[in-house]
């Protein structure tokens, strides 16, 4: 045996062996010259060796080197002098923007890996939506295209700007129009570089559009208060909200912003010092606001005008025509009524609808609170929605009539999502030349004579004023990927500036925004922001004549009322659809459904047992003549009578992840007194055929367990401890363990359910951590998901005869509609038990416990027994069925090397075969330790943060050292309202649940 082995002393000797140089010859190409390598980069022989590295995007030496067609991927730059800012192993972090939200970039060698809130920002400072947290997998898509084109082509690009200079030239000197069709712009480097364009060339338009309209805000506001903007709204200075089909925890507005403030007179602690609001709700459709609403009334579309006449005639003593007959919802509003009057000053009412006289009428409501100027702010406005319907109106009849010589798209995608794509295709044909800022060949850039390939924002330079007097930068942290190039760079090319976009957004900056901060460029690049400040918000009066308003909203509401109504609504994962092709978002449950890579039909159970369907049916759903087939979802909490579609879906041209999957709701909307309307009259018939939708939960009851402790806030001021508190059965236990000698560290963690709106930012942000793999629709549809966390929907139905009871229990209710619904989410993941079951059973020791008090998973010694998962009372393991990671089969775009890059090297990828948990974020507990050790201190209270923590913008999910008796977590564990799931079967699980209390109206 031994005279069989060789040996070597070093690689040095190994390499020089005439077998090795041999074999070293065919398997790599012939190198190629340095000169060769250090022009195509644009740098001489001369050039420093770091300053090579740094040109070339250090990290990234083999994605960028790649872009230069003569050099093999296989050449990347060594770190022979490494560059100063990037020390391998360790994190490098860049503050940036995404959304106008000022966020930090965590990068790894120098690839972008995870975005989290700035903690030093103005406005949402805690936590991310999550297509933020998912975003940086954008950034790795190789569905975009890798260089701009023209006719379906790949060109240089002084090949396309020479095209859409002489196009530009050429409509100009017609006299026709140029115009630039965007969706919300609020860069101010971007405004200045389409004023740029103008200056040039004065024929250009700047037309804004969004998908999902706000015009009928902004219109109403325009004629209430000659203020034609989107307020910004406190919810956190707000002890009553009544919100009429507004979805403002989700997707109207600004809704992790709004939840941020909306949990600050709900939470641990505002409960613990006798105070919570109360939120009123009235929509058919059950969504992620209307479920964490203390009461919530189920109405149809054709009703929500109705409710808000009532309302203002309730609050103002007239009467006004055109309110309410539903019984329920009028028993509601005189009680709401009250609440609002009670509280006036502190109290406000929203509208979701597009309609200009729905959103005037609730501003004459608003002025009878005084909601202006407290929680209503008209002054510091948001810029995030801007959009206008009518202007883009105004662009499609120019261009159909041939006045329009050249159309530049940007962040616009109208064949796809807007409500008649035949009109714009009809547009576009008549237009000279066409040109889209497109990352992709997309519905709308497939239709254009060219495509200047835009870069991602983590490739380029920008800024953002998401709210009037705040203003975040945008900073590359790596070089382009692909051969891209930023819109605004484009803009100021054909412009005919010669200047690099840095200092395009530099010079703006120091010009038009620094001035007078005493702040530098570098101070911004470093804080990620500027905020001039924020004036007190005015008291404003609505100049409204509630009379015709109140008319135009009966003789709206006659188009949708009759038969079965529809409402087509805005998903909170794959929101408008751009995103459609993010494998993250898709995989994410929906909050309230739990479906992923569908939308639906979601109607009423007793419609549906009506309408001869089942679970796994298919329903036609036809509305503004387009008729379509669709999965249908019982959804508990609908309104009878009506149907509830997402757009979002049906995409064609987005990529590998996205295309295909659900079908496009856009051709439901209409264009209604100018402005676009997302409720219509529709019919509803049941199809042939079975669809099964990919969901995480198919099971809404606890099953007589007392996981879920809810209680009233009335109940609660009596006896803290109703509802609530330890177990209170003191029957003898017995133990197999020893108790853990625990003399360091302790992690726990408290999650208050008060707080969770079940919006599953957390659970994308710990797939972004761990490396948790997608696995796509049908291994969903298997029940093979691998979230590490999952957030539990519980409903709770009221029988009628005023007791409240699980839909298991309430089955049998005959004539039951199911409208009448309450909503708890519990997230759920490894409770990182004392005494934990999981541990005993493994026969090979791949699960232990830590003397932190953490369960350990060592996985290059778990073969898959399964064991442990069986034994876990609360099925949080995950077990590799395939090697999700580098199988082509399964339908997302992670499963390719490129895409891998945004891979966390702190965490191992797990293969066939091997079990997989919540492992507590131990490469962030490490690294929070060591960071301590190097500066000589202790660990203090907020070092160390999760994935999941971060990424809540309710702070529902605290973590922290329970020997520390002064850490927010201890001092929440110590909460009356703190209970622990299954405590009876005496598992002692380190995740402490607070009871859910309902601020519900009394009797």
């Amino acid at each position: 045996m031994e005279s069989n082995k060789k040996y070597w002393k070093g690689l040095e000797e190994l390499n020089q062996t005439p077998a090795f140089v041999e074999g070293s010859k065919s398997e790599f190409a012939e190198p190629i010259p340095v000169e060769d390598v250090l022009n195509e980069a644009g740098l001489s022989t001369k050039t420093p060796r770091r300053d090579f590295l740094k040109a070339l995007g250090f990290g990234l030496g083999a994605v960028t080197l790649a872009a230069c067609n003569r050099t093999p991927i296989h050449k990347a730059v060594p770190y022979v002098i490494k560059p100063e800012e990037v020390t391998p192993g360790v994190p490098n972090f860049y503050a940036s923007s995404f959304n106008g939200q000022s966020v930090i970039v965590r990068t790894r060698e120098g690839r972008p890996i995870s975005l989290e809130a700035n903690p030093n920002g103005i406005g949402l400072n805690q936590g991310t939506d999550a297509s933020t947290s998912a975003a940086v997998l954008d950034l790795y898509d190789m569905s975009k295209l890798q260089n701009p084109q023209i006719g379906g082509r790949d060109v240089e690009w002084a090949k396309l700007d020479q095209a859409v200079v002489d196009a530009l030239n050429k409509a100009q000197a017609a006299g026709k129009q140029i115009t630039i069709v965007s969706n919300t712009i609020n860069s101010p480097s971007s405004l200045a570089a389409i004023a740029a364009l103008a200056a040039k060339y004065p024929a250009t338009q700047h037309v804004q559009v969004d998908a999902v309209s706000y015009s009928g805000i902004i219109e109403a506001n325009r004629a209430s208060f000659g203020k034609a903007v989107v307020p910004t709204y406190h919810f956190d200075k707000a002890q009553v909200v009544v919100s009429v089909a507004a979805d403002f925890l989700g997707t109207w507005v600004a809704g992790e912003e709004h939840t941020q403030d909306y949990i600050k007179n709900r939470d641990y602690k505002s409960l613990k010092g006798g105070k919570m609001s109360r939120h009123i709700q009235f929509e058919s459709g059950l969504s992620m606001t209307g479920s964490n609403a203390d009461v919530r009334i189920a109405i149809k579309p054709s009703e929500e005008g109705a409710v808000l006449i009532s309302l203002y005639n309730a609050i103002t003593g007239q009467s006004i025509a055109g309110g309410t007959n539903n019984a329920k919802a009028k028993t509601a509003i005189t009680l709401a009524a009250k609440e609002l009057l009670n509280s006036k000053g502190s109290s406000v009412v929203v509208a979701g609808s597009n309609d200009i006289n729905v959103q005037a009428l609730v501003n004459a409501i608003n002025t009878a609170l005084g909601a202006y100027g407290a929680i209503i702010d008209l002054d510091n406005f948001s810029k995030q929605h801007q959009g206008s319907d009518s202007a883009f109106q105004t662009f499609l009849t120019a261009a159909k009539a041939g006045q329009v010589g050249v159309a530049i798209f940007w962040n616009t995608n109208p064949v796809y999502d807007y409500f008649k794509a035949e009109d714009v295709s009809a547009a576009i044909k008549k237009i000279d030349y066409t040109v889209s800022f497109a990352d992709r060949a997309d519905e709308t850039a497939s239709e254009l004579k060219a495509i200047a390939t835009n870069s991602t924002f983590l490739e380029s330079w920008g800024d953002a004023s998401a709210k009037e007097g705040l203003f975040t930068i945008v900073q590359p942290t790596i070089n382009p990927v692909f051969n891209t190039r930023q819109a605004e760079q484009s803009l100021i090319n054909w412009a005919g500036l010669n200047k690099a976009i840095h200092d395009f957004v530099k010079e703006n900056w120091e010009a038009n925004i620094l001035a007078g901060t005493g702040k530098t460029w570098k101070d911004v690049l470093q804080q990620g922001f500027v905020f001039k400040g924020s004036t007190t918000g005015s008291s404003y009066a609505a100049n409204v004549d509630v009379n015709a308003a109140a008319t135009a909203i009966a003789n709206d509401a006659k188009r949708v009322a009759g038969g079965v109504e529809l409402k087509v609504y805005e998903s909170p994962n794959i929101r408008d659809g751009r995103w459609a092709n993010n494998a993250y978002l898709q995989e994410l449950p929906d909050p309230v459904s739990k479906v992923t890579w569908d939308n639906f039909a979601a109607i009423n159970p007793a419609d549906a047992e009506e309408l001869g369907v089942k679970e796994t049916g298919k329903v036609t759903v036809e509305a503004n003549g387009y008729k379509v087939d669709l999965p249908v979802l019982l959804q508990p909490g609908q309104a009878r009578g009506t149907v509830s579609v997402a757009i979002g879906y049906g995409r064609t041209k987005v990529g590998k992840a996205g295309n295909n999957v659900g079908v496009n709701a856009y051709p439901f909307a209409s264009l209604v007194n100018g402005t676009i309307q997302f409720t219509s009259k529709a019919t509803i018939s049941k199809a042939s055929g079975i669809y099964e939708l990919a969901q995480t939960q198919t099971h809404h009851t606890i099953e007589g367990r007392n996981i879920i402790r809810e209680t009233t806030f009335a109940n609660y001021l009596k006896d803290p401890n109703s509802e609530s508190g330890r177990f209170s059965d003191k029957h003898q236990t017995y133990d197999l363990w020893n108790k853990f000698e625990q003399p360091g560290h302790r992690w726990v963690m408290a999650i208050d359910l008060n707080a969770c709106t079940g919006c599953g930012s957390c659970i994308v942000a710990c797939s972004v951590e761990n490396n948790v793999p997608v696995v796509g629709r049908d291994e969903v549809r298997r029940r093979r998901e691998m979230h590490w966390l999952r957030i539990d929907r519980y409903y709770t139905l009221n029988t009628g005869e005023g007791k409240l009871t699980k839909e298991k229990e309430i089955a049998k209710a005959e004539g039951y509609d199911y409208e009448d619904v309450t909503v708890v989410y519990q997230p759920m993941l490894c409770q990182h038990c004392e005494h934990a079951p999981c541990e005993t059973v493994c026969p090979v020791l791949a699960t232990v416990h830590s003397s932190e008090g953490l369960n350990h998973m060592a996985y290059n010694r778990c073969f898959g027994t399964r064991y442990c998962a069986n034994n876990c009372p609360y099925k949080v393991r995950r077990f590799n069925w395939f090697n999700y990671w580098n199988d082509s089969r399964f339908d997302n775009y992670l499963n390719n090397e490129f895409t891998q890059l945004v891979l966390n090297p702190d965490v191992t990828t797990r293969s066939r075969g091997v079990m997989e948990k919540c492992s507590m974020c131990i490469q962030r507990i490490q690294a929070g330790k060591l960071q301590a050790k190097v500066e000589n201190r202790k660990v203090k209270d907020g070092d160390i943060k999760m994935a999941c923590q971060s990424a809540c913008s309710a702070n529902a999910i605290i973590f922290g050292d329970a020997n520390d008796p002064e850490s927010e977590v201890s001092k929440a564990l110590r909460n009356e309202r703190v209970y622990y799931v299954l405590e009876e079967i005496n598992v002692q699980p380190n995740i402490g649940y607070m009871t859910k209390v309902r601020n519900t109206f009394e009797a």
